[in-house]
């Protein structure tokens, strides 16, 4: 029976009256604490702002309303200003700088600035970027998670910000989203920070749930006080899996489950409980609030506020080969898309078939130019890509742990629960083969060999890939019951993984980084702090969690149905 909890939360005591839900409650609340002239209801771009109007900004009954997008230029000039950015390709493009200001209507804002004056009433101003338009008296700020803005893009109910692309390609919109709008945005939110009154749920639909900016602040203090899990999602593909339906208890009427997102806090979010209110918000906020107590000061200084340590999980249990693929070299991204940092990884191997293989690096000897012609051909559909002349096949068992630096041709084979521990530049993986399939949209799956054949390392070869990449385990120290493990990463690789294992108490250490963890083996462990800083925290088999920097010593060990027996837990952290 699976106790994998899809639903982690924390609990926020004493703050029952700061949390709203309903939009009647929510007004209620609005209109009893407001005492200025300007309300500002500020908005993450894919948030309905028709629903907004309706049910929030109306019945509050201002003597004028203002809708942010009519005060920005139009949606033609943006998409033309930002066109070299977005570029002509189906996914990439080029990481923006843009801010909401650089797209003011100037003589609309001087306008509005005017109407405000002469208005003797309540103003409301609401929509994207709104208080980047006028400042008010008392600040809402309007968020949703970056997975329910993907929902709505494949739904065709959003287009993008300023643009009625509702029936676009949906990764057209994602790509837009991302290299632009959701840059742009974050920079927004990080500068409202200390401003805001309200911070406003809105990923369901007609279900919003407001909380004030106290219990909000308090939710973030008290999530990086100790470990914590994000929300994890899930997500069917075209090679998914069932392994997933059984361990995580997903839908079983779902045809599969090819990914958990579980961590990669730029697209999860956090749940915080107060009272009876479940308040979601997305939790690259976390990070974005309090870097360096969960980062650390060296991770934070390397890399900002972005989260480097990605935790996500592969299924093609019963299902399919993940597509040939390759990452790009560090120069490549920086150079093409303005990255700074690329996506190596690992495959950790939660669990594997009688027959299973990794497919990883190119064969002894081969033609690099034979073997990038055959995979042109392919794409034209001219021949099937004889993936048994180039590819190393190596097996694959369960705790075998693969490393994936950038470069190397990769990709799991069917019958493997793939734990993918990468660094987090999201989406550049460069498909060089699909193996004639169409995704399931119908449509053929784009591939990047123009981009990845730039980067394949042909010098990654069968013997090369034996030795460096292939479960290289060494133990770092077996003693008082504890084993641990050095499984990774590759020296050109900014990550470090271990592996513990214990029938008793384990202590780790955050070694200066934010430490990210799988309890890859047990039903339930228990992390604990020596000295009582956090309260203990329960975590189950797959869990995947997150302990922040700050917490700098920590337990683990067998809890409840796995106490007495070993558990292992795999533990990744930033070199320093």
């Amino acid at each position: 029976m699976s106790n994998y909890n899809k639903f982690p939360e924390t609990v926020l005591q004493g703050l029952d009256a700061h949390a709203f839900a309903g939009y009647d409650a929510i007004v209620s609340e609005l209109k009893e604490k407001f005492q200025g002239k300007i309300l500002v209801v500020d908005a993450y771009p894919g948030v309905r702002t028709e629903e907004l109007l309706k049910n929030l900004v109306q019945p509050i009954d201002p003597d004028l309303i203002v809708f942010s997008d009519e005060l920005f230029v139009s949606g033609e000039t943006i998409t033309e200003r930002v066109q070299p950015n977005l570029t002509d390709d189906r996914v990439f493009g080029f990481m923006s700088k843009y801010r909401f200001s650089q797209f003011v209507d100037a003589k609309k804002k001087a306008d509005l600035l005017a109407k405000i004056e002469a208005t003797q009433g309540l103003v409301v101003v609401y929509g994207v970027g709104a208080s980047e338009l006028v400042e008010g008296d008392l600040l809402v700020y309007a968020d949703l998670s970056r997975w329910e803005i993907q929902q709505r893009y494949r739904s065709k109910e959003i287009g993008n910000w300023k643009v009625e692309n509702y029936d676009e390609d949906v990764l057209k919109k994602y790509k837009r989203g991302f290299f632009f709008e959701w840059r742009m945005a974050d920079y927004h939110k990080k500068n409202l920070y200390g401003q805001v009154d309200y911070y406003l749920d809105t990923n369901l639909k007609e279900e919003p749930k407001m909380i004030t900016a106290e219990a909000f602040n308090q939710g973030m203090e008290k999530t990086v006080d100790g470990p914590f899990r994000v929300v994890p999602f899930f997500d069917p593909g075209v090679w998914g899996g069932q392994w997933m339906k059984e361990v995580c208890d997903l839908d079983r009427s779902q045809a599969n489950y090819a990914w958990c997102f579980d961590c990669v806090p730029e697209e999860n979010s956090l749940f915080f409980r107060v009272g009876d209110v479940r308040f979601e918000t997305p939790s690259i906020n976390l990070v974005f609030m309090e870097p360096q107590k969960l980062l650390g000061e060296a991770v934070h200084a390397r890399f900002g506020t972005e989260f480097p340590i990605r935790f996500d999980f592969l299924d093609t249990f019963d299902g399919q080969n993940l597509s040939l693929q390759v990452h790009p070299l560090t120069e490549y991204i920086q150079e093409t898309f303005g990255m700074h940092y690329t996506q190596d990884e690992s495959y950790y191997i939660l669990d594997a078939g009688e027959d299973a293989v990794v497919y990883l690096g190119v064969k002894e000897g081969i033609n690099p130019a034979e073997m990038i012609q055959d995979l042109k051909l392919a794409q034209k559909g001219e021949l099937i890509f004889p993936d048994e002349k180039y590819i190393n096949q190596f097996p694959a068992k369960k705790h075998d742990h693969f490393l994936i630096p950038a470069g190397t041709v990769h990709c799991s084979g069917k019958d493997v629960m793939v734990l993918e521990i990468s660094a987090t530049p999201y989406i550049f993986t460069f498909k060089l083969w699909d193996w004639s399939r169409l995704g399931l949209d119908g449509l053929p799956r784009p591939v990047h060999l123009e981009h990845g054949q730039k980067v394949i390392q042909f010098d990654r070869d069968t013997k090369w890939v034996s030795k460096n990449l292939v479960s290289p385990v060494e133990i770092i120290s077996d003693q008082d019951g504890v084993l641990e493990e050095k499984t990774g990463l590759h020296e050109r690789e900014f990550i470090e993984t271990r592996r513990f294992t214990s029938e008793s108490v384990m202590m780790l250490e955050t070694k200066g980084s934010v430490n990210v963890l799988n309890l890859v083996d047990g039903k339930e462990a228990i992390v604990e702090s020596p000295d009582a800083a956090f309260d203990p925290f329960v975590v189950h088999y797959a869990e995947t969690f997150i302990v922040p920097e700050h917490v700098k010593t920590y337990t683990i060990r067998p809890y409840g149905e796995s106490a007495g027996q070993a558990v292992k837990v795999v533990q990744a952290y930033v070199r320093n």
